[in-house]
Parts: structure tokens; sequence; C-alpha cells
């Protein structure tokens, strides 16, 4: 492979191999298409069913664990981790789905531990691939991979819809969630590690141009066929796959380009003015940026962080917990991505006590929508670094809570079948966003040192914040069902949102009071 790319190009391949990996790690996402299988075979209530999703996002109560093995082993035995966790948890479902074994309601719950565990393990290597190959422009790239994990849902939605048989959907969410994540690591694993290369300004640019512009069109595709029922499955699923693929085509053309250059540098000696110096070797291309002892520094840099050379930053897993803007930050990513989670956890059951029957519609519409609510943060992150602006993630943060709110008061004061598209779209593009946002956040705020520990210790809220508001729905839930352990109307979920909508208000005020206290 070395002597069919040069090393810029192996860069811009890592790029891909995450962005295809975050594409088929949202596994959680599509949790609401076989809930409804699960709750009738486990024979359970809607309380032991929220349990379930609890326990999936528990996993990430372990998630610290992908950050300290990444400090001692190589990325790809790491991301291997994550994908056979998510083999064994999602894959003994499976078989319990298509009547293979016989599990018990404790079995099933420590198979969502280990399905949520593996999300955390494949994220860490994602992450440490990106910030370490681009960190000039680690905002940009880390939001535009992660981005692509909101699309998981509509991806495994649409590969079920296209070629799966209808007598063999049962069970077919939960085989494409153990297979695919093993299946594409195993593709992209030598790729995620860091390639030592001083980026040009213009490929750069036209880099990030290119793979935003794919996503861009990618989330329009992907919407319009969340919403227009015309479009043929298979055409869909074949569109999807193309515009999955596209992003191949830099790495390729990058290579191209350093070959050309390199044949024209031998032909007439020439030294560009951008002083990097192009050494061939066996067959394989080293760039090295003119004064390369300064390298490694520049490697560890965030810009546009004010604050990257204090080392008070980089703090131990001690001091971050005794911080009072550790305690806020972790507040506002409950009351808002969290809680935007458990609206989408509970989706399956929302639609199906309005008499909504089309829960997998509904699924690619919040997937859709989560997608292009990541991929927002990229393309404001590169326009602000052209223009040299600034826009504080905390307050951005607090600013996509905002629509949150009107959204669950929305729901509550209507039971119209439009008033649950846009609503879910709102708070789809919302929970994306914000979940985009907090991945640069938090190095941000608290440095790149043990940035892998740090951030899944931040996400730990999101267990926490699917037990305490997704049993509370549970129990209304119950409650107005009479105990029967279904409910329809409006009255089942209706004091839920009302309750949501003033917990999203709150997390807008702790935005504002993080902001304040972090803004210089």
């Amino acid at each position: 492979m070395n002597s069919l790319f040069s090393t810029a190009a192996l860069k811009w391949l890592s790029l891909v191999g995450v962005i295809w990996l975050q594409t088929i790690n949202g596994t959680n996402a599509d949790f609401p298409a076989y809930s409804s299988q699960l709750k009738y075979l486990l024979s359970i209530s809607q309380v032991q069913l929220n349990n379930l999703a609890v326990a999936s996002d528990a996993g990430k109560l372990l998630g610290w664990l992908s950050g300290v093995a990444a400090h001692f082993f190589p990325l790809w035995l790491v991301l291997f981790i994550g994908a056979a966790l998510g083999l064994v948890g999602y894959g003994f479902q499976y078989l319990f789905i298509v009547r293979e074994v016989s599990l018990a309601y404790w079995q099933v719950l420590i198979l969502n531990l280990l399905a949520g565990n593996s999300i955390c393990w494949i994220n860490t290597v994602c992450y440490l691939a990106t910030m370490q190959n681009f960190p000039a422009d680690s905002r940009i790239a880390l939001s535009l991979s992660t981005s692509y994990q909101g699309l998981s849902a509509k991806m495994y939605a649409t590969v079920v819809d296209a070629f799966i048989p209808a007598r063999y959907v049962k069970g077919s969410y939960l085989l494409l969630n153990s297979v695919a994540p093993i299946a594409v690591s195993t593709v992209f694993a030598p790729f995620l590690r860091r390639f030592e290369v001083g980026d040009r300004p213009d490929v750069t640019n036209c880099g990030f141009v290119a793979l935003i512009s794919v996503a861009f069109v990618t989330g329009i595709y992907a919407v319009v066929g969340s919403v227009d029922a015309h479009i043929p499955p298979m055409a869909l699923a074949i569109g999807l796959l193309i515009l999955m693929v596209a992003p191949l085509t830099l790495p390729i053309g990058v290579s191209i380009r350093e070959v050309l250059e390199q044949k024209w540098k031998s032909r007439d000696m020439r030294v560009f003015d951008y002083s990097v110096e192009s050494k061939s070797g066996d067959g394989l291309d080293k760039v090295v940026a003119e004064g390369s002892g300064h390298g490694d520094e520049e490697a560890g840099r965030f810009e546009n962080v004010r604050m990257e050379e204090n080392e008070e930053l980089e703090w131990a897993v001690k001091e971050l917990l005794k911080s009072v803007n550790f305690w806020l930050y972790f507040m506002v990513y409950l009351m808002g991505a969290t809680l935007g989670l458990v609206f989408l956890n509970n989706l399956g059951q929302i639609a199906e006590s309005r008499g909504h029957s089309g829960t997998s519609t509904l699924v690619s519409l919040s997937s859709s929508f989560g997608f292009f609510g990541r991929l927002m943060p990229s393309i404001v992150d590169y326009y602000s670094s052209k223009w040299k602006l600034n826009l504080p993630r905390t307050i951005s943060m607090g600013m996509l809570m905002v629509p949150m709110v009107a959204a669950f008061f929305l729901l509550a004061i209507s039971s119209t079948s439009i008033t649950l598209y846009v609503s879910t779209a709102v708070l789809g593009v919302c929970t994306g966003a914000i979940s985009s946002i907090a991945v640069s956040a938090t190095p941000e705020l608290f440095g790149t040192k043990n940035f892998g520990l740090n951030h899944n210790i931040v996400v730990a809220n999101i267990p926490l914040g699917s037990f305490f508001f997704g049993y509370a729905a549970s129990v209304l839930y119950d409650r107005e069902g009479g105990g029967t352990g279904s409910c329809v109307g409006m009255a089942c979920f209706q004091r839920t949102f009302i309750s949501w909508g003033c917990v999203s208000s709150v997390g807008v005020l702790l935005s504002i009071w993080l902001f304040i206290r972090t803004r210089k």
C-alpha cells in the first residue's frame, strides 16, 4: 500500500478511514428500530425496556478504559478490542431475536453494557488518530469526522430496507451492528496511525473543502431519502454507497499530485517557495516541513486555543474532578446532548403512543438531521478560521439548546404528525451539533494531554442522564397506561416533555455561566 500512496495521501486516507468508522459506530442510534421486539420477547415493562437503553449508555462509564489502553497499546489493537466487544454484545442479542439462543433479562442487560462500551473504544481511536494527523486543523477534522456518526442509523436502515427481504428483517439491525464495525476496522486499521508530514496550505484547504462538500451532499441526500417515500430503497442505498466511497478520491488525488510534483522536481531541480523538501525513498514520498526540529512540538497543539501553552491546563483526573468548570460543562452536556439522546431512545414508544406507525422513518429522519447537526461545526470552523473568528464552544452549546427547549414544549402542546416530524428533526440537529462540538470543547477547556481519558469521563454523563431522565419518563408512561405495558394518547409523554423543556432551559443558563467563567 505504501507504494501506491505517498505519506501525505496516507494521512488523508486515515481521515477517510475515521469517517467510515464513525459512520458505522453509532450502533446505539438504531435501538428504537428493534426495541419493541426485545420488549415483546422478554415480556418486560417500559421501565425495564428503558433499563436496556440505560445499560447501553452505561457502557460509557467504563469508556475511560479505552483512554488508558490507548496510552499503552497501538491504536489498531484498541480498535479491534472495541469491535470485538460490539461483536459479542450485539451478536448474542441477534441470536436471541432469531430464537437461536435463550437469554434472560439480566443477560441482555450485560450484553447491552458491552455493546455500549465498544462504541467508546472505537471513538477513542478515531479522535486520537485525527488529532495526531491534523493538529493544526483539529477542530475542523474532528467535527467533520464525528458528524458521520450521526448517519449511522440512516445507513443501517437503508441497508435493511434495500437488501434484507421482509421475512429476514427481524434482528437484521443487530446483525449489522455486530459485524459492520469489525469488518470496517479490518480494512482501515493499518492507516490509523500518525503520519509525519508537513501540510501545504493549498492541499489542506482543498482537502477539507472537498470532504465538507461531499458530506454536505450526503446529508442532503439522506434527508431527502428520509422524507420522500417515492425513492426506491435500492436506489437510495446505491446513492449513499457512492457518496461514502467518494472521499477515497481525495487521498488518490493527493498521491497522484505528489508523484507528478516529484517527477517535475527531478527534471527541473527546483525548490518550491513553501520550503518543503521532498525526498524519494523506496517508492514512498516523504514530505518534511522546514524546521522539523519543532514538528513534535507543533503536533501537540491546537490552533486558536489561547491558553494551549499553559501547562496547568494539562490537568490530572483528580484536578479535573475538582474543577467547577468541569462540572458546569458536565451538566451542560447532560441537559443538552444527553437529553436529546434520551428522546431519540424513546422515539419508538413516543411514535406508538401518538398512533404513528412509521418508527423507522422517524429513526431515519433523526439520523439524517443529526448528521447535519454534527456537520455544522466543521463548516463553521472552516470559515471562521479563514475569517480569523473564534466562536467559543461553550456559548455555541447554549445557543443550540434554545431550539431544543422550543421543540420539547411544542411536543407537549401539539399531537399532530407534523409536530412530531419537525421536533424530531430539530432535536436531531441540536443533539448532533452539541455532541460534535463537545469533542473539541474538551481539549480546549482542559488541555490536550490525556484527552482520551478526559473526554470519556465527560461522556459518563450519558448513562446517568439516560437513567434519570429515561426512568422518570418510563414511570410516567406506565402510570398513564394503567400498568398494562402500553400507553396510547398525548398524555403518555406530555408531562415528560414539559419537564425536559425545563431541564434544557436550565442547561442554557449553565452554558452562559460557563462561558462567562472561561471567556478569557
